[in-house]
């Protein structure tokens, strides 16, 4: 049995998923970022149970087919920036279409009725949420950042970082704070 889970998009995510599997005797296959494959099919009433552990989490089980398509883009997006060290060679657009096997405008508004902002937004606020894990993390140029990041140049990710953020990428940097993930986003775009 395969089941979806929302908001399921990191790596910690997946370890609070495997306890809460575990509390309830429930064991899986593959745990991946969103989805959940079980060794078992669970009754309705233990799906629920289950939903409700994980809502107590932030994470929840996607039962609306909209929901569900929203969390794949999601997932796509997430393993595509912070998980694969290859560049994507094309268009997120188009890159998503076919994963999904559904057009692009199809795939936009879904994303936005469910989740109130464009792939795009989200796509940018994933990418400078990597970007500032890189300032952080690594001794890495800006310049080099914004390469592996696909940005057309480093004066184009110092504009989308202030833009995001607030401050520029350099004043980031230096701040070298303990928690970059609290940092806070602005949501204008």
């Amino acid at each position: 049995m395969i089941i979806y889970v929302k908001n399921m998009i990191c790596l910690r995510c997946k370890i609070v998923v495997n306890n809460i599997l575990a509390g309830f005797g429930v064991e899986a296959e593959d745990i991946m970022i969103g989805k959940i494959q079980l060794k078992e099919n669970l009754s309705n009433y233990k799906l629920r149970q289950l939903d409700a552990a994980l809502k107590e989490t932030g994470l929840e089980l996607i039962f609306d087919r909209d929901l569900l398509i929203a969390q794949k883009i999601k997932t796509i997006v997430s393993e595509t920036i912070h998980f694969s060290n290859e560049p994507l060679l094309t268009k997120f657009s188009y890159y998503l279409s076919s994963k999904l096997n559904y057009s692009y405008a199809y795939l936009a508004n879904v994303f936005k009725k469910t989740n109130g902002i464009s792939i795009e937004r989200y796509i940018i606020l994933q990418k400078i949420e990597k970007v500032k894990a890189m300032l952080i993390a690594e001794d890495t140029a800006l310049s080099e950042i914004a390469y592996q990041m696909n940005y057309s140049s480093v004066s184009h990710l110092s504009a989308q970082f202030k833009k995001v953020t607030g401050i520029n990428a350099s004043e980031y940097k230096l701040l070298r704070l303990d928690d970059y993930s609290s940092m806070p986003v602005k949501m204008a775009v």
